[in-house]
């Protein structure tokens, strides 16, 4: 019947489910059980990865809630009871319960330009251009506005936002000497500005980072420099002339925060060692090169070793710090960027600026394609360990859809329709199956998995879209 079965045996005495995947629908059936038992049972957690893809048990979803409504779909289709499945299998089924459908919006008057989960995925971090940064509730389900701080010092917008490592407050830049920091625990705003002491009279920090130890701030800002600011002393440590071009992305490798990744309108990825970093010698510890134009944002794989890097080129790259790029990679990527004279803030992409072959050089692992990168420093990201074992990446596109590519194949996996302007940022919840999109429409969007029918789908094409809400297109 033009169906795929992939039969799993659940640990301990749960019995064996067989996942049915075809004709537009998947489903679980449960093919032989064991037992009826209530328990649950932790036996595939164990062994050499330890808790490495447990959340923390403190975490407020952990608590009197299922982990993920993943698991609810396993109970209601195949009645196979406790998450007693591998993580492999886990991340295998959920490779088919991907974001679907909008579950749950809000709409501002102005773009949104940032949207990110915290660490833990309890609260979402929200900036628009109205100049407020709003904070939702994303405990247990929910999406709800909790607060929201008026940003200070604002030229244009906010570009980029964080969490330090504790929730406890958010750091935020725009165009200004300063990176904000403003505490959200308690009824109380209090706001800090950390100078950077620029030599530029028109300054913005575009992109930020904090240390895992909350106690450094990494930022890469439009006099192609990377500025590192110490918490603890209140000072700029740091100011690191790192490119030829407006540095847009940087990110921490890991979580040691000892390399330091960044990415700029020069077209290349540099990788830098903060324990040798100095300001009289800055001298990266390698760089990677294949892009034919600037990078508008980097995002690291957390394992030190892969990241990818999305451009406007129209691409995505995923790298391997084991392999730096040689010094005609780097003239080539150079030479292709002098070659650009078209603006992706305002005009389309012309046709000589998507050549597909390898500049010489390129060390990058694999490209993809298939989303747009037009208007504004476009991110992209891994999908997250815990739930899909990082199988995905994902991007917002200029044309305002989520495009998820697998990461092994680079096909498109599946296109999220639903904003009627680019999606700026993009962020997946660190547990839970759900992604939220931040628009230029005004609008942020929480997608989740919803079970459809073949012949529901049939009815929704025939009305020219996958609900009121929004939909899902699988290539």
């Amino acid at each position: 019947r033009g169906e795929d079965y992939m039969f799993l045996d659940c640990p301990g005495d749960l019995g064996q489910v067989r996942l049915v995947h075809g004709s537009g629908a998947t489903g679980l059936q449960l093919v032989q059980s064991y037992s009826d038992s209530d328990e649950d049972s932790d036996g595939a957690w164990d062994g050499r990865l330890g808790d490495r893809y447990n959340p923390p048990g403190n975490l407020p979803l952990t608590q009197g809630r299922k982990i993920s409504s993943f698991f609810t779909l396993l109970r209601e289709k195949g009645r196979c009871r406790g998450s007693s499945f591998s993580h492999g299998e886990c991340s295998r089924i959920r490779t088919h319960f991907l974001p679907n459908y909008v579950s749950h919006k809000d709409t501002y008057q102005q773009k949104a330009f940032c949207g990110v989960y915290s660490e833990d995925g309890n609260m979402f971090l929200s900036a628009c251009q109205d100049q407020n940064i709003r904070l939702y509730d994303t405990s247990r389900g929910r999406f709800h506005l909790w607060r929201t701080v008026k940003a200070r010092d604002v030229g244009w917008s906010v570009l980029d936002v964080c969490f330090t490592p504790d929730a406890h407050h958010v750091l935020y830049s725009s165009w200004s000497d300063y990176i904000h920091m403003c505490s959200i625990d308690g009824d109380s705003e209090n706001h800090t500005a950390l100078d950077l002491n620029p030599d530029e009279r028109r300054f913005c920090v575009f992109s930020l980072a904090a240390s895992t130890d909350g106690k450094e701030i990494l930022g890469g800002a439009n006099d192609g420099c990377l500025y590192v600011f110490d918490l603890e002393q209140n000072k700029r440590m740091l100011k690191i002339d790192a490119h030829e071009d407006d540095v847009n992305a940087v990110a921490f490798a890991d979580s040691s925060s000892q390399l330091l990744f960044s990415g700029s309108d020069d077209a290349l990825c540099k990788v830098w060692d903060r324990r040798t970093l100095r300001e009289d010698r800055p001298q990266p510890v390698g760089q990677l090169a294949g892009h034919r134009d600037g990078i508008t944002f980097i995002h690291s794989k957390g394992d030190a070793r892969y990241l990818i890097s999305n451009s406007k080129d129209q691409s995505i790259k995923l790298w391997d710090v084991r392999k730096f790029s040689p010094k005609e990679g780097l003239a080539a990527s150079r030479l292709a960027v002098t070659q650009q004279n078209w603006d992706y803030r305002w005009q389309q992409v012309p046709q000589r600026a998507l050549k597909r072959h390898k500049l010489t050089g390129d060390t990058s692992v694999m490209t993809y394609r298939g989303h747009g990168v037009l208007h504004t420093l476009i991110r992209c990201r891994f999908s997250p360990e815990f739930s899909t074992g990082q199988r995905f990446i994902y991007s917002g596109c200029s044309t305002g859809k989520i495009v998820i590519y697998d990461v092994l194949t680079g096909t498109v996996v599946t296109r999220l329709v639903g904003h009627d302007a680019c999606v700026r940022d993009v962020s997946w919840h660190p547990y839970e199956d759900n992604i939220i999109s931040s628009s230029w429409d005004g609008a942020v969007r929480m997608w989740e998995h919803r079970q459809t029918h073949p012949l529901d789908e049939e009815r929704d094409t025939a009305r020219g879209g996958g609900g009121e809400e929004g939909s899902c297109w699988r290539k």
